[in-house]
């Protein structure tokens, strides 16, 4: 086996071509493959321009050649037949795998024929194996990029049916005696179809059921079945279920392979084919084994991930505190965890009344995901409110002496957040004074429909140390009768592919239309009215003034 780059260039070569080619690996790294040993019965070079190879090179398609030679490093010209498939990785062109067969020299007509039948049936084997590897290969890949276990079992089916088989079924172990189909896909317009035939089954019974299903379930190994084996008579209500359904699909030849290894077997994975011409074989088993084993712990590490983000989420829906009242001023907030497939992150907000009658409000975004965000989250929350109960200079000093303790007394190793303070009687004028620690700038809805980002007070983000002597600014605004203030974390204006500007544009524009609205509805349409696709969290805080 050889690989060579789109140029031809040779990246790998196996000891069995170092052998036949009689060179040493190093010695054929880049270089050129046609040129280095394809040769035409009399040994001199083929022109370039009439080398299949190469053609199939410069098109990126598959070629074989039956009667062919390459010239070894000794000067023996060697009978060959070749067959050359692309490779490609996000469907990106990144060269071939040029597998090789030594031939022997053709003697009378009969035996030419012979031969010829022999090197065809060799490279047919071949390219199936390569093609096999190849689809493993895919799978694994595909598998590695998500956390979801819908979404991994999707990917699966669309490279299984129809490459490997017509018909694909998985089954899913939940706790030791509950088993549930959670995906049956078939040939291309009829798995929509097939909803009857998902959901909880039948437990499985004991291990001595000769069922395969029941079999693989309870961690046996992978089992090959042919029309004639599945005429037996169910053996278990599982079974029944599991024949039924091969019946309605018509399958002539099965496949039916556990899920993981040993004792950790998350399930089975059935493969079904219909056309007898086209069974099954011990190579098609071992190719299925394989997949077996890879997507086992892609599930459970799926489920694994699943699990400890629906704590951190619960733990951080139950650490955001509730909003105090606070005269006429009226809050809403909302925190939205990240979409599924992503992790929940650090993002928090928070209200609540100083010692001198002021409202302080903040929102923030620790760095990092999962629990150990959260737990981050409500270390900062907690120091802060004291700080802030505690001091009663500005709002930058604060925020300064947050930066100073963090590492000392928490975990977090950098932090963005806006720490704000609204003073005023209840009937007003009300000011508001904040700091911005690297954080996005809050914006300011007046009722005359204008929309106004209060960029000023910008400072670093917490854990940058600032250097001695510095100080994080204060910035201050008057706030007219009726405005609204939102406070924000930036999964509300991120999106993929598109910069923080574009972001920040389109709550600008969105937002004024909901001035008008109650602050419950501002905050629940803000978020839908965002571009899908993003992968962060949401935390908002809004406020509003009331009308003199």
């Amino acid at each position: 086996m050889t690989v060579i780059d789109p140029a031809g260039r040779i990246v790998a070569v196996n000891p069995a071509a170092e052998r036949l080619l009689g060179r040493p690996a190093a010695a054929m790294y880049g270089q050129d493959l046609h040129d280095l040993c394809h040769r035409d019965p009399g040994g001199a070079r083929i022109a370039r321009e009439r080398c299949p190879l190469l053609r199939a090179l410069a098109e990126n398609g598959p070629a074989r050649g039956d009667d062919d030679r390459c010239l070894r490093d000794d000067g023996r010209l060697v009978p060959i037949s070749w067959s050359a498939t692309p490779l490609t990785q996000d469907d990106v062109f990144q060269g071939m795998v040029v597998l090789i067969v030594e031939t022997a020299p053709a003697g009378h007509a009969h035996r030419e024929r012979t031969d010829q039948a022999e090197r065809a049936a060799r490279t047919t084997a071949l390219e199936s194996l390569t093609e096999r590897l190849k689809l493993v290969a895919e799978i694994t890949e595909v598998l590695g990029q998500t956390l979801e276990v819908d979404e991994a079992l999707a990917r699966l089916s669309r490279l299984l049916v129809p490459r490997l088989a017509d018909w694909a079924a998985v089954d899913l172990r939940i706790g030791s005696r509950q088993v549930h189909r959670v995906a049956v896909t078939g040939p291309e317009g009829r798995d929509a179809g097939q909803e009857d035939w998902r959901g909880q089954l039948p437990p499985p019974a004991g291990e001595t059921a000769p069922s395969p299903l029941v079999q693989v379930l309870n961690g046996g190994g992978p089992v090959l079945q042919d029309r004639a084996d599945m005429e037996a008579l169910p053996d278990s209500p599982l079974a029944a279920v599991h024949s039924a359904f091969l019946s309605a699909t018509g399958a002539s030849s099965v496949i039916t392979v556990p899920l993981g290894t040993g004792r950790q077997v998350t399930g089975a994975l059935t493969l079904v084919r219909t056309n007898p011409a086209w069974p099954f074989d011990t190579g098609d088993l071992d190719v299925a084994s394989d997949i077996g084993r890879r997507v086992g712990p892609v599930i459970d590490n799926a489920r694994r991930f699943g699990r400890r983000r629906e704590v951190a989420e619960a733990m951080q829906r139950n650490l955001l505190p509730p909003l105090p009242e606070h005269g006429r001023i009226q809050l809403a907030a909302r925190y939205q965890p990240a979409p599924a497939g992503s992790q929940v992150g650090g993002d928090w907000y928070d209200a609540f009344t100083l010692r001198d009658g002021t409202l302080a409000l903040v929102i923030g975004d620790v760095v990092g995901h999962d629990l150990t965000a959260a737990a981050g989250m409500a270390q900062l929350q907690g120091i802060l409110r004291s700080l802030a109960w505690d001091h009663t200079g500005s709002t930058g000093a604060v925020v300064d002496r947050l930066d100073d303790a963090m590492h000392a007394i928490t975990t977090v190793p950098m932090a963005t957040l806006v720490l704000a303070r609204l003073e005023g009687p209840d009937t007003g004028p009300w000011t508001l004074r904040w700091t911005s620690a690297g954080h996005p700038p809050p914006l300011l809805l007046t009722p005359d429909g204008n929309a106004q980002y209060l960029e000023a007070g910008q400072g670093l983000i917490l854990g940058t140390h600032l250097d001695v002597g510095s100080h994080r600014p204060s910035a201050a605004r008057a706030l007219p009768p009726g405005s609204t203030l939102l406070l924000y974390t930036d999964g509300l204006i991120e999106a993929p592919g598109t910069d923080l500007d574009s972001g920040l544009g389109r709550l600008r524009r969105h937002a004024p239309a909901l001035a008008h609205e109650t602050l419950d509805t501002l905050c629940d349409q803000l978020s839908a009215r965002m571009p899908p696709g993003g992968t962060d969290d949401i935390a908002l805080l809004a406020l509003r003034l009331p009308v003199r």
